[in-house]
């Protein structure tokens, strides 16, 4: 089969659908929850204190092996899961609208922290789901969509809400938002359960065979390694974006200057390198794929040093404008690329009877450097200035490459 023959198959579209149910209640946290509590006059500090909120995406292997052990006595082991997680998501965000900033703000935080859990454990089923659905040589095409769909469906919280948010009350716009979970339960209810393999017979087996499995595949030293591996391969990317906004606000750059190359020169090449990256390697494999994407990543952190080295802009013309479309359009690239990759190696190392709670231990330790790491980037900048963050950053990216010589070879080719 082509890889064209490849794409537009059931299986991809079925991707398309998990990718968007997946994204829209993430971005709906980071994106709209912030604005519209900003536009009720709360302070930033409470508002910043809802990145807290994002904990149960780090935290979801704990609960995962529930999900494994356990089924729904409707639809199946994983479209039970689904379609539960998927109508509380639709109902919590209809509701969240209706409360005040200004008097509900305990209400607020309970309502988003049950919003995150229960989209960290749609998240768990949906992966697990999709990596029993796809062959092993449609993970990299098939993971590429869901991560592209992915970040589509931040443009209905991103963008779309805000919009109808300047004619409508907020709690319509809520209400809005949470019709676009239809898809998803629409399409959980028509696709049918994949069967490939039992689940674990007690709780017990469900939480320790995941693990027991993974560290006997191959010894303890190569599952330490897989897992130094997920925990390094996005490190030095991950944290070279996390004061990105406050970078280019440094740099002399206004706030429309970087709302509007920002969203241009950072959503589309990030779709379109996630796409490319997904069909290429249906051809090269994913050993070669996460080389060649992690080169990618690399050099994009090196346009962030690069355009650091000028210095403070005084004056922003067109050129100055045209540098930071070329950064954040490679970084959104490498990220693109570097991505469907990485998601697609998680998935193939997973085992088909623990895949709800092995693929969520492993994107859990992917969260990792994302919530913990870039916690101390605003102290290292403070101390050694942005050009040499960001060399520092591309050192803390070489580890995850050096790794690849032991997690994946690269002539060992393997779909």
């Amino acid at each position: 089969m082509s890889v064209w023959q490849q794409l537009f198959t059931k299986r991809m579209l079925i991707c398309v659908f998990t990718g968007f149910a997946s994204g829209l209640p993430l971005f709906l946290l980071f994106n709209l929850v912030p604005a519209w509590l900003r536009s009720e006059q709360v302070d930033l500090k409470t508002i910043g204190l809802f990145a807290l909120i994002q904990f149960p995406y780090t935290w979801k292997f704990i609960w995962s092996p529930f999900l494994d052990r356990y089924v729904l006595p409707i639809l199946g082991r994983r479209r039970g899961w689904m379609l539960l997680t998927q109508i509380g998501l639709l109902g919590v965000i209809a509701a969240l609208g209706g409360f005040s900033p200004q008097t509900d703000m305990t209400a607020i935080v309970l309502f988003c922290t049950l919003l995150a859990f229960l989209s960290a454990t749609q998240d768990i089923a949906l992966d697990a789901y999709r990596r029993e659905l796809l062959s092993d040589n449609e993970l990299g095409l098939g993971n590429a969509i869901h991560v592209n769909a992915y970040r589509v469906a931040g443009l209905v919280p991103g963008s779309l809400s805000l919009i109808l948010a300047d004619h409508m009350a907020w709690d319509w716009v809520f209400i809005i938002t949470a019709l676009f979970m239809l898809p998803g339960v629409v399409m959980t209810l028509l696709v049918s359960e994949p069967h490939r393999a039992s689940p674990p017979k007690t709780l017990r087996e469900a939480v320790v065979e995941p693990f027991h499995e993974f560290i006997t595949r191959q010894g303890w030293g190569s599952a330490l390694t897989v897992l130094a591996f997920l925990l390094f391969y996005k490190l030095g990317d991950s944290m070279c974006t996390a004061l990105a906004t406050p970078f280019y606000l440094d740099m002399g750059y206004s706030k429309t200057d970087i709302g509007l190359i920002a969203k241009n020169a950072g959503l589309w090449p990030s779709i379109i390198g996630g796409m490319l990256g997904g069909l290429w390697m249906v051809k090269i494999g994913i050993n070669r794929a996460l080389w060649l994407f992690g080169v990618v990543q690399v050099v994009s952190i090196l346009g962030f040093a690069w355009l650091a080295s000028h210095g403070h802009f005084d004056t922003i013309g067109v050129a100055e404008r045209t540098q930071l479309a070329i950064v954040i359009g490679l970084e959104a690239l490498g990220v693109g690329l570097g991505t469907v990759a990485f998601v697609a190696f998680i998935a193939r190392t997973t085992h088909p009877a623990y895949t709800a709670t092995q693929f969520a231990l492993f994107t859990s330790l992917m969260a990792i450097p994302r919530t913990f790491a870039n916690a101390a980037t605003g102290w290292l900048v403070e101390g050694m200035g942005w050009t040499m963050f960001f060399l520092l950053c591309v050192l803390l990216a070489i580890p995850g490459m050096v790794l690849l010589l032991k997690v994946a070879p690269w002539h060992e080719k393997i779909a």
